[in-house]
């Protein structure tokens, strides 16, 4: 038996369907259909959405419409909205749209840095060093995020100790925040906690987060793996959107509506409505015409038709 006691009172969810959950979408989404989805979410009680991302829509198209749906969403006091920011140009496209926060990311394996970006660990993260300056300049958040830290679909396993390098060269940069993704979903409970306790030693347990996707059915495995280690702010998507273009077979994040009920159940504090979360998650799996894949979402939302 696990003592309650060893678990967080309160969680913090970072929302990154709009961002991360949107992005890979072949058909192109009217910005109003996101902005409608964010203030959706922001209604929700989130404290931190993921709303934006400054990158060449040549890269991601679906992107491209990012300043406008910044300027059109209906902010609430002490939300924080990120973007993300792979360069300066990001980052003042960035600043200009009022993102409160900024993301920057790397690999913990060298060769999905180098199929992902053309580029190894170090010169990714070099390449931030200006972004993180003008984002402590101006007063905005600064967030990591590291990709591959519990497998990689090139080489396989990934070290502690990469995992580890890359954790203390973005504490180095000045991250107020640090993510640790399972970005093709292979971590199992046990791996995550080692993955975990090793980052923690190099950056405050308080201020990691848990990224993870759901490909093998572990996300929320790992989530509970990790709470008991001490982590206490993860990432989900609204309905489960997303994945990743690099990794072959990755499904999405976790689902959003999934992770608030393992809280609910658990006793753990959110401050988010998960009845609103459902509703979300109904209307932007309506307009991409498809269900959701939030197995909580559905069975709320077949339970409120029935």
């Amino acid at each position: 038996m696990y003592a309650q006691a060893s678990l967080p009172h309160h969680v913090k969810i970072v929302e990154v369907g709009p961002r991360d959950g949107l992005q890979n979408e072949k058909d192109t989404i009217a910005a109003a259909v996101k902005v409608e989805l964010i203030d959706r979410l922001s209604r929700a009680g989130f404290a931190n959405i993921e709303a934006a991302s400054f990158v060449s829509p040549k890269w991601v198209p679906q992107m491209a419409t990012s300043s406008e749906v910044m300027a059109a969403i209906a902010r609430r006091p002490g939300v924080v909205y990120s973007a993300l920011t792979p360069n300066m140009q990001g980052f003042d496209a960035a600043l200009a749209a009022g993102a409160g926060e900024v993301v920057i990311f790397g690999s913990a394996s060298e060769a999905f840095s180098q199929k992902n970006i053309n580029c190894s660990i170090v010169e990714s993260i070099a390449r931030f060093e200006g972004v993180a300056k003008a984002a402590k300049e101006h007063g905005v958040r600064l967030r990591g995020s590291i990709s591959c830290a519990f497998g990689c679909p090139y080489q396989g396993e990934v070290p502690l100790d990469a995992v580890a390098d890359v954790v203390g060269r973005m504490r180095d940069l000045g991250c107020d925040e640090i993510d640790i993704a399972d970005t093709i979903g292979v971590a199992t409970p046990r791996q995550t906690q080692a993955v975990m306790l090793r980052a923690a030693r190099e950056f405050d347990v308080k201020r990691l987060s848990g990224h993870f996707h759901d490909t093998y059915g572990q996300a929320l495995a790992n989530i509970y793996a990790s709470l008991e280690v001490g982590i206490a702010i993860y990432h989900s998507s609204v309905s489960g959107l997303g994945g990743c273009p690099y990794a072959k077979g990755a499904t999405g994040n976790v689902a959003t509506e999934d992770v608030l009920y393992l809280m609910r159940g658990l006793g753990i504090d959110t401050g988010i409505d998960l009845d609103l979360v459902v509703d979300a998650g109904q209307f932007i799996s309506a307009h991409l015409g498809r269900k959701g894949a939030s197995r909580a979402g559905n069975a709320i939302a077949a339970k409120r038709a029935g």
